[in-house]
């Protein structure tokens, strides 16, 4: 007997949406955002109207509650950590070490959230292609190395970006440098870093809309990447802004880079919000 016939969705080599139909008859539905949030995928049985949801066991749903519930709020506290210190850059006295310390305490809580959210890919339930349209629970993992799979590829760019913006914001500890060597050490790794939030959303809309443009007001994931996405844009501007000129030694303009990051880091704030209510 021949395997079952799968229409699958995605771009390019990625595939985030798998139609099949399971042995015992009807079609199964596998979306990779679905299953590694919700941990189910759909079924409709011969001769029903609707699809019902097929759960994955009561291990996985356990770890990916507690897994989305740590990112979440990591991401939450990050962004208004992050906010903090641009209000105060803004606001306050404007205490370079003290915008220091208060950005980096939000960059160790986007590194958690970034590195808990590769986690949730890494352990997110397996669907069985071509079987009877169910998840399999795997054993846990710590790493795993899937470029393949877009989620995988979209939650470790971000992991990435939190680590570059570690770079970024220890450097900005250091005192008596150059502009050269504040351009190099500090605004350069915060651009790097801006550069791959945004790649990391662009893929997370490739998984969400399967390879084309779409817009879902309807979607709670839909809404999470693209409020995120929105931040990520807003700290690209507020990077661009806090570019140190040579001639002058001054920024290209310090207000739109203590805004950019501000309003950045509450979308993202916003975002773990939303997160807290996409779980299983």
């Amino acid at each position: 007997m021949g395997q079952p016939e799968q229409r699958a969705e995605g771009a390019g080599p990625f595939t985030t949406r798998l139609s099949w139909h399971p042995p015992g008859g009807g079609t199964a539905v596998w979306e990779s955002r679905i299953a590694r949030r919700r941990g189910m995928l759909a079924v409709r049985q011969p001769g029903a109207a609707e699809s019902r949801p097929t759960r994955a066991d009561a291990v996985a749903i356990g770890r990916l509650r507690r897994l989305n519930v740590i990112a979440a709020t990591a991401f939450v506290i990050g962004g208004a950590l992050f906010a903090a210190g641009a209000a105060v850059a803004q606001f306050g006295s404007g205490d370079a070490t003290e915008c220091s310390s208060i950005y980096f305490a939000g960059g160790l809580f986007f590194n958690t959230g970034g590195y808990v959210s590769l986690l949730q890919v890494i352990n997110s339930p397996r669907h069985v292609a071509g079987g009877e349209g169910r998840l399999v629970t795997c054993r846990w993992r710590w790493w795993s190395y899937e470029p393949m799979r877009v989620d995988w590829l979209s939650a470790f760019v971000l992991f990435a970006g939190t680590l570059v913006f570690g770079v970024s914001l220890l450097d900005s500890f250091l005192r008596g440098l150059s502009v050269q060597q504040v351009n190099r050490l500090i605004w350069a790794p915060d651009l790097v870093g801006c550069v791959l939030f945004l790649v990391s959303g662009h893929l997370g809309f490739v998984e969400i809309c399967h390879g084309r443009l779409c817009a879902r007001p309807h979607s709670l994931g839909w809404w999470i990447v693209a409020v995120n996405q929105f931040g990520s844009v807003l700290f690209m501007v507020s990077a661009i802004a806090a570019f140190t000129r040579p001639a002058t030694e001054s920024l290209v303009s310090a207000g739109i880079a203590n805004w950019g990051t501000l309003i950045g880091a509450l979308c993202f704030s916003i975002g773990g919000l939303l997160q807290l209510c996409e779980h299983p």
